[in-house]
C-alpha cells in the first residue's frame, strides 16, 4: 500500500500488479489472439471486390492462431487469421471460393510474383523520390 498524490489517496500495489493488469485492452504478451468478427468481414471484403480469389488456410503455430490467405487472379493477397481450418472451408464454401491447405499445396507462384512486383514499384519509388 501506498499513500501519494495531492489528496493522499491510499493505492493498493502488489509487486506483480503490472504484469497481471491487461493495458489499453490488449492481450498479455505471449497469449495467442483469435479469428474477431473485423478478421472475418475484412476477408469476405477483400474477396467480394476481386476475381479468381482462392483461400490458403495456414497452420495453427506456438505464436499465432490459425490463418488464412485469401489470393486473388493476379497474385495480390491478404492474410488474417480464422478460427481454424474447418472454418476457413465454411468461409470459403458460402462464398464459392476453393479452400488448400498451404502444408499440403504450398503457395501459388502468381502470389510470390505480385509480391516480388510490389517490392520492385517500390524501389523505383523510393528512388524517383531521392531523385527528385
Amino acid at each position: 500500500m501506498i499513500v501519494g498524490g495531492e489528496r493522499g489517496e491510499v493505492i493498493d500495489v502488489g509487486l506483480f500488479d503490472r504484469l497481471r493488469r491487461k493495458r489499453g485492452g490488449k492481450q498479455r504478451p505471449g497469449t495467442l489472439r483469435g479469428a474477431s468478427d473485423a478478421d472475418t468481414s475484412h476477408l469476405d471484403a477483400w474477396a467480394s471486390q476481386r476475381r479468381g480469389v482462392e483461400a490458403y488456410v495456414e497452420p495453427r503455430t506456438n505464436v499465432t492462431e490459425t490463418t488464412v490467405v485469401l489470393v486473388a487472379h493476379d497474385g495480390e493477397w491478404t492474410r488474417r487469421r480464422i478460427g481454424s481450418l474447418g472454418q476457413a472451408q465454411d468461409f470459403g464454401g458460402k462464398r464459392s471460393i476453393p479452400v488448400y491447405e498451404v502444408a499440403r499445396t504450398g503457395y501459388p507462384q502468381r502470389m510470390r510474383d505480385y509480391t516480388q512486383r510490389q517490392k520492385i514499384l517500390e524501389r523505383r519509388r523510393r528512388e524517383a523520390e531521392r531523385d527528385a
